[in-house]
């Protein structure tokens, strides 16, 4: 690995964060110091060889800092608040945002940073925890090419795929939009679900089919056959209220271009019904239990 860094911070020791920052560790051979409001998630991470810190301002001594932080507002919030990223940040530093956030928000939160001659850069990921824990993540990246050069080997650390998507702001465009297309292609595996169920066939054997032909898809043969068919939505997973977070950043993102965005919007009403309906906090597939009953 290049020797660019000699110190990684991180900040966010979630559902996502903890097993990255994990692999971080593990594999880029340089040390990383580890932060978190929740004393257990810095506890395990500890027992996965990351460094504690104590504070914000201790992982702000790191050469570069990932955050994987759960929206663009909470990232706003650490990025500008009393004490918080952009006061302590020094330059030459670099930031990496793994969170998931506005465009707007991002393009925004770069040039408060290169206003220090600090370099930041937005790479937020896809798939799984698993893929997290396996380092198979898909990473989406915005940055200077030559940045990305020089955050390539420890991004590579935990995702198998890591594109570059354009300048700041690109990686969170794919992002969203990966979301929106995914949601989407779920309220089209609900409905098929209810009309086959109410035509008389077995879920199990109409999705197992559909995999077979044109309609087959990643969704489908994950949401669809694994989540929507048995009609088991966990907590602790992709909520419908983090869904609906990253679908108004792809609507924020569509009015801003001026596309209308009709889908979408049908998939925002969806998930606002669920909320409604107190599944806020399951696994965002189970929107297919609104569609079920209308």
């Amino acid at each position: 690995m290049r020797a660019s860094f000699s110190k990684v911070g991180f900040i966010g020791l979630g559902v996502m964060g903890e097993p990255i920052c994990a692999r971080l560790t593990a594999h880029s051979g340089i040390p990383v110091l580890g932060y978190d409001t929740d004393a257990a998630a810095l506890q395990r991470a500890q027992g996965r060889g990351v460094v504690p810190a104590a504070s914000v301002l201790e992982v702000m001594t790191a050469d570069i800092v990932f955050l994987s932080l759960p929206s663009g507002e909470v990232v706003t919030k650490l990025v500008h608040e009393a004490g918080g990223l952009l006061e302590l940040a020094r330059p030459g530093q670099v930031v990496v945002d793994l969170s998931t956030s506005a465009v707007d928000t991002t393009r925004s939160l770069a040039q408060d940073f290169a206003a220090r001659s600090v370099a930041f850069a937005d790479s937020p990921v896809a798939r799984t925890r698993a893929a997290a824990e396996a380092g198979t993540l898909l990473a989406m990246v915005g940055a200077p090419a030559e940045l990305f050069d020089r955050i390539h080997p420890l991004i590579a650390t935990f995702a198998s795929d890591v594109r570059l998507c354009g300048d700041v702001g690109c990686g969170q465009v794919v992002k969203i939009l990966n979301n929106m297309v995914m949601f989407e292609i779920g309220v089209a595996l609900a409905e098929a679900r209810a009309i086959g169920m109410r035509a008389g066939l077995d879920p199990r054997l109409l999705f197992e089919v559909l995999s077979l032909g044109s309609a087959d898809s990643f969704a489908l043969r994950n949401h669809g056959i694994k989540s929507i068919v048995p009609d088991e939505f966990p907590l602790r997973a992709f909520s419908v209220e983090y869904a609906r977070k990253d679908l108004r950043y792809a609507l924020r993102l569509a009015e801003g271009v001026n596309v209308h965005a009709h889908a979408a919007r049908n998939v925002d009403w969806l998930f606002g019904r669920a909320i409604a309906d107190g599944k806020g906090e399951q696994y965002w597939p189970v929107i297919s239990q609104v569609v079920a009953a209308n």
